[in-house]
């Protein structure tokens, strides 16, 4: 499990990493085509918009493996271990729940819809930039899983131990 939680882990910061620097790149490119050129380019910008919602979405995605989520940890810190484990596997099922039905389902539907809507400058498929959507779904879910074991396992250690 260990191994392919750090697979995931460098291929989604080799994707996220990579669509900020094309984001940097491209704005660049925007402020001299803009104010050295006087022509700006507004295929760049539209390809730096979508970039920034992958990059976003393949960083949440990073956060659901690390455990970084929203949660109320003063419930979890004074709770007993059994409960503690129960609430810790409740957020996860929680995100599962969330990733399943708004990312993939939700993500899938509108990836469908949008794909005979092309873009203004680019002249691409909307619904290929929605992609996106379902594929974080799915890594969360993957991540969410990965993290229930960690609890289990970690907390199966300590009562052993």
């Amino acid at each position: 499990m260990k191994s392919l939680r750090n697979v995931l882990d460098g291929l989604l910061k080799v994707l996220a990493g990579s669509s900020f620097l094309v984001m940097v790149i491209l704005t660049c490119w925007q402020v001299v085509t803009r104010y050295i050129l006087q022509n700006p380019s507004s295929w760049s910008e539209e390809l730096v918009a979508y970039l920034f919602a992958w990059m976003s979405l393949l960083g949440a995605s990073l956060v659901t493996g690390e455990r970084g989520h929203m949660n109320i940890p003063i419930l979890i810190e004074h709770a007993n271990p059994t409960c503690k484990k129960c609430l810790l596997c409740f957020g996860e099922v929680l995100a599962f729940c969330f990733s399943a039905v708004i990312l993939v389902f939700g993500g899938l539907q509108i990836t469908n819809l949008a794909m005979g809507q092309m873009t203004s400058a680019l002249g691409v498929a909307v619904g290929i930039f929605y992609v996106v959507l379902p594929l974080c779904g799915i890594l969360n879910m993957i991540y969410t899983i990965l993290n229930m074991i960690d609890i289990l396992r970690v907390n199966e250690e300590k009562e052993a131990a």
